[in-house]
């Protein structure tokens, strides 16, 4: 029997492919384009195109399947469009679901993310966020957010209806193969290029790609059908990780901590010049929202019922420093951004 990943040419979905194939699984990767066949060149598994939103594709893609990885997601900050967010994230999570239950899928792990527990951010009384955090649609910041909230809770319908789902919610995955990039990539990236002079005072839980993966095939082995995991490691404030990174890399760290509201009104000017050009603002106001709180998380539960065991997130820093200074070093294609200078 086989086993389908969507979202398969993308930062995660890619090393949870790559993670199946190494282990003899007979996969069947789903991706949108060419360029997604690009990334899993030389890999010995089945590529086959198709689109969350076109049910019909997604029915040929279910056949034969017993376990689908569902990690696709239109993780954008910004759209001319954003009810192509919702369309890709909540309406292909669905149409998927459906498909899944037609060919009776044994396993279904949905990827969600951490900001459907984590909501705006903001803190709360006692211990750190877990699983067990009660967040509204109505604290989802953003169009990314609030879709996938609206999928997650379609995923956790169709486990109540018997469809046997479980649900990863990982943080912030660090490490090769990043080449769109994630906005944790860009931080990077910026980084990299000298195009970082100040920070905001903020906080993300960061865990390795690599690890995330594996928390996919864990969840699908041990996760307890209509549950949720948080796949993350350590909490880290963006001081701290441009810390690890001059470290890594040997630049200067940038001095100036920038207050949030001088962020927000870049974050505005950028998004209002994307009104006009259609090109992606580089600072969203999506992203500066999200930044007024750390977003720290325990991830005790996937450690204790799914055995996930993270590595050192400076190691996962210094593996993604160097595929984007040498993207021939695996893990996915770099042909959008090609090498950066040491």
């Amino acid at each position: 029997m086989t086993t389908l990943v969507t979202g398969a040419a993308g930062f995660v979905g890619s090393h949870v492919v790559r993670q199946l194939a190494a282990g003899g699984e007979p996969v069947r990767a789903l991706v949108r384009s060419a360029a997604g066949r690009r990334v899993l060149e030389g890999l010995p598994v089945e590529v086959v195109c198709g689109d969350l939103r076109d049910p019909e594709s997604l029915e040929w893609a279910c056949r034969g399947v017993r376990r689908v990885y569902h990690v696709a997601a239109d993780y954008r900050l910004w759209a001319r469009r954003p009810e192509e967010i919702y369309e890709n994230n909540v309406t292909g999570t669905r149409n998927l679901l459906e498909a899944s239950r037609r060919a009776g899928v044994e396993r279904f792990v949905h990827t969600s993310t951490v900001a459907t527990i984590l909501g705006r951010g903001e803190p709360r009384p006692g211990a750190l966020p877990d699983e067990t955090t009660a967040a509204t649609v109505d604290e989802m910041i953003g169009h990314y957010k609030r879709s996938k909230f609206l999928a997650e809770q379609a995923a956790l319908q169709a486990a109540a209806a018997g469809l046997p789902v479980v649900i990863v919610n990982p943080t912030a995955p660090v490490g090769p193969g990043d080449w769109k990039p994630t906005p944790t990539g860009r931080i990077i990236l910026d980084f990299l290029r000298g195009r970082m002079p100040a920070y905001v005072d903020t906080g993300l839980n960061l865990v390795a790609v690599e690890d995330v993966a594996a928390g996919h095939l864990l969840a699908a082995e041990r996760g307890r059908v209509g549950e949720r995991y948080i796949l993350g490691n350590r909490n880290m404030t963006l001081e701290e990780i441009l810390g690890v990174l001059a470290r890594i890399t040997g630049r200067r760290p940038p001095r100036v901590r920038l207050p949030h509201a001088v962020a927000y009104a870049a974050g505005a000017a950028c998004e209002l010049a994307a009104r006009f050009t259609g090109r992606e603002p580089r600072i969203p106001l999506e992203g500066v929202r999200m930044s007024r709180h750390k977003m720290f998380v325990n991830p005790a539960k996937a450690v204790r019922e799914l055995g996930f065991a993270p590595g050192p997130v400076e190691a996962a820093l210094e593996r993604a420093v160097g595929w984007y200074r040498d993207p021939t070093l695996g893990a996915g294609c770099c042909h959008a951004l090609g090498g950066v200078a040491a």
